[in-house]
């Protein structure tokens, strides 16, 4: 776990080091291109699995091979070590030229000038979706190219449904109709699985309730943008389902991790990102898993964005913007980049790779869920406040305890609110 304090520290010290290095000189390079026979280096840096880093590699040889004069070093590492070495770079002035980033940590690096306004490198956008570009603008800079989107939906496992005799959702439903549809589950199943999981400890899925109520998740000042009663009838909304079987008890979702409740056979739905189809049929050898769109109790409002499924950025030290901007217009653009990923690293965000892309099977499963549910889709949210992963572990934790029964509801959400506005006072 990394510690936010120290984090913020290493951060804010790269911040002095960079301006240090670049009173130095060290960005009169900038821009400067390489020939073939004496290419330019970059490093690009990603974090991932062994297949993500295959796949990686199968993209970064292609580059090379129509961008002779430029040659790209990658490594990569798990997501957790990921972020303390970028902690640790950035203290230095040293970060890699180009990074595979993460939505949470856009603001804390873009904010603090660490990022490379990609505004003003040439990287062709015209493909993109316009809702889905705010997402790596900060006060009018762009930091970040989504490489690709993903969209909440609701999973659910037709075979477990049929052998109960509960009808297929359609995905029209409100949140008292989806709960019904849990408990029914829950019953009909009889211990051998649950309905799902309490949906409201999910910060996202939040995030998607308020949307459907017109409510800002953060100010545009960086403070919270909905209230502590806000808060208290969002998690009392499943608050009659917890003990019941409709949702699997926290401690057994404890005893499951790493795996999800639903990639363990435990329940016959979930809520959550529609690109982990691969990995729930994965762990749960199911033969077939389709998703629906979340509950709302406003039909014309699903609260529904496509968020960047990651993103990427480059240094704002970078000796070599042109080479770091046509690598990565290559990665987000490329139709063979497409070919290469599917939807591995979600959807293509840029419409060039994704009709240059052959979807089939799980791939196709994703690409079709987020097709169906493109009249709903409104404007992603900007970058999250500094700080935010800190804020969405604890929503999961305080969430969690509320469900051990540790905390009541005022406690939960007095303990939470603490906590966030703690965090924004020292971020300030």
């Amino acid at each position: 776990m990394i510690d936010r304090r120290k984090f913020l520290t290493t951060v804010a010290l790269g911040t002095a080091s960079a301006a240090f290095l670049s009173a130095c000189g060290q960005s009169s390079t900038a821009g400067q291109a390489g020939s073939a026979e004496n290419p330019v280096t970059i490093n690009y840096t990603w974090w991932g699995n062994d297949d993500r880093a295959e796949r990686t590699r199968k993209a970064i040889a292609l580059f090379e091979s129509k961008n002779p004069d430029i040659k790209v070093n990658g490594n990569f590492t798990d997501f957790a070590g990921y972020w303390q070495k970028r902690a640790t770079e950035a203290a230095g002035g040293g970060l890699p030229d180009v990074m595979q980033w993460d939505l949470s940590y856009l603001r804390d690096y873009g904010q603090r000038n660490q990022l490379l306004d990609l505004s003003t490198v040439k990287i062709n956008t015209d493909a993109f979706d316009k809702s889905l570009l705010p997402s790596g603008q900060i006060r009018g800079k762009t930091y970040g190219i989504p490489t690709s989107t993903n969209a909440f939906a609701v999973y659910y496992d037709p075979a477990k449904l049929q052998s109960l005799g509960v009808a297929e959702p359609d995905g029209q439903w409100t949140y008292k109709e989806f709960n019904a549809f849990m408990l029914e589950v829950g019953q009909k199943g009889n211990g051998a699985f649950y309905g799902g999981t309490d949906y409201t400890g999910v910060w996202w899925m939040f995030n998607i309730w308020l949307r459907q109520n017109n409510i800002q998740a953060f100010t545009e000042d960086g403070k919270l943008g909905f209230t502590k009663d806000d808060l208290k009838k969002w998690w009392n909304t499943t608050a009659e389902l917890r003990g019941t079987p409709a949702l699997v008890p926290e401690e057994r979702v404890t005893q499951l991790a790493p795996k999800s409740a639903m990639g363990s056979n435990v329940t016959a739905s979930e809520v959550t990102w529609d690109n982990f189809m691969a990995g729930y049929l994965g762990d749960s050898g199911a033969k077939e898993l389709k998703l629906v769109p979340v509950p709302s109790d406003d039909p014309d409002n699903l609260g529904l964005f496509l968020k960047p499924s990651m993103l990427m950025v480059a240094s704002a030290k970078t000796k070599y913007k042109d080479a770091a901007a046509r690598f990565i217009d290559f990665m987000v653009n490329d139709p063979e980049v497409g070919q290469i990923f599917k939807t591995s690293r979600g959807v293509p965000a840029s419409k060039t790779q994704r009709d240059g892309t052959t979807f089939e099977g799980t791939d196709k499963l994703v690409v079709d869920y987020e097709k169906s549910i493109e009249k709903y889709l409104k404007d992603a949210p900007e970058p999250p406040i500094v700080g935010f992963g800190t804020l969405e572990a604890s929503f999961k934790r305080v969430s969690s305890e509320l469900n051990y029964g540790k905390l009541t509801l005022d406690g939960a959400a007095d303990a939470w609110f603490k906590e966030a506005e703690d965090l924004i006072k020292q971020n300030a």
